[in-house]
């Protein structure tokens, strides 16, 4: 099978690595933006808070959340814009974009416990399912878990008895590999129905997504399994795939730039495109610190002020990972 075919299989087919919840941070196999700090999710609400007293976004609109995870981006959100406006949680409507029901009860169970009967979540199986006239989308790191291709020397990757073996490559693809550059390295597959799902049922739209990567091809591989928190390129001789299949996470550098390109050429405008170090300080997150200094102990604002070191940091998480805002 093709292995943008295996990968999927691998996370979310029948008993794949996104079947059931995962841990996320010490206990897990990753970090993210969202388990390190309150914050980030705080900033990206502040963010959403300021485009709605602009006049840009709709109070009375959706807040939706791809690939929630457990919640807590979506809960931390929430949280923020009632401090703004306690109003907000009585005029938005709250959805979250999650296909596994396993992940859709411990989601609800979340919820429940920060907010009780007071916030009520819409789920969505799909993208496509989102038929709203305003929505603003908030995504962390959900177009580095898209399928991909592998392409090498104008051949592609197929995985056969767990082993991967190349094969002549379609025209097809050989031509957008050729318009953009490409000569080794991933392909994602899906980024062009995923925008045009999002533009065909949110009438007006803000979408707000971080993700690690670049807006230009490498042309080489960084699809990789990670594994208690080490990491394995694919083609490592130590990585038996057979082992890892549906148990370790697997995941690559996002290309950008084939984002961007999915999402213009289905009607929105590219807003920003910043490192999430820039981003987040634009959205306000050194402001949201420095008020929550005032309410607190000076021990919990250092730890928190470490937290958020970890966010903007450019050696860590500051400029690795990137944000893009597209609206429609």
């Amino acid at each position: 099978m093709y292995f943008s075919d295996y990968m999927n299989e691998w996370l979310y087919g029948s008993e794949g690595y996104y079947k059931d919840f995962k841990a996320i941070g010490k206990a897990g196999d990753f970090y993210t933006a969202v388990s390190t700090s309150a914050f980030f999710g705080a900033s990206i609400a502040n963010y959403f808070y300021t485009l709605i007293q602009e006049g840009k976004a709709d109070r009375n609109g959706w807040l939706i959340e791809v690939g929630a995870h457990q919640g807590y981006l979506l809960c931390d959100m929430i949280q923020w814009l009632y401090t703004c406006d306690p109003t907000l949680v009585t005029t938005l409507k709250f959805g979250i974009v999650e296909r596994q029901p396993e992940v859709q009860k411990r989601q609800l169970e979340y919820i429940k416990e920060r907010f009780g009967d007071d916030i009520r979540i819409t789920h969505f199986n799909d993208i496509s399912e989102v038929e709203v006239d305003y929505a603003f989308v908030a995504a962390n790191e959900i177009f580095d878990a898209f399928p991909c291709e592998l392409l090498k020397d104008e051949k592609v990757a197929f995985v056969e008895n767990d082993e991967i073996i190349w094969k002549e490559a379609s025209p097809d693809m050989l031509l957008w590999a050729g318009k953009h550059l490409l000569k080794q390295g991933e392909i994602a597959v899906g980024y062009e129905d995923f925008a045009k799902s999002m533009s065909k049922g949110i009438q007006k739209c803000d979408f707000v997504s971080f993700d690690y990567g670049e807006k230009y091809v490498r042309n080489d591989f960084s699809i990789r399994v990670y594994r208690s928190h080490e990491t394995f390129p694919l083609f490592d001789e130590e990585l038996v795939l057979s082992e890892s299949f549906k148990k370790d996470d697997i995941t690559y550098d996002v290309n950008f730039g084939h984002v961007s390109e999915a999402f213009t050429a289905n009607g929105f405008q590219e807003i920003l495109y910043e490192t999430q170090a820039r981003a987040l300080v634009r959205f306000g997150l050194i402001d949201i610190l420095e008020q929550f200094a005032k309410q607190t102990s000076q021990e919990n604002y250092l730890r928190e002020a470490d937290r958020i070191k970890t966010l903007i940091s450019p050696t860590i998480m500051g400029d690795k990972f990137k944000m893009l805002h597209f609206s429609q």
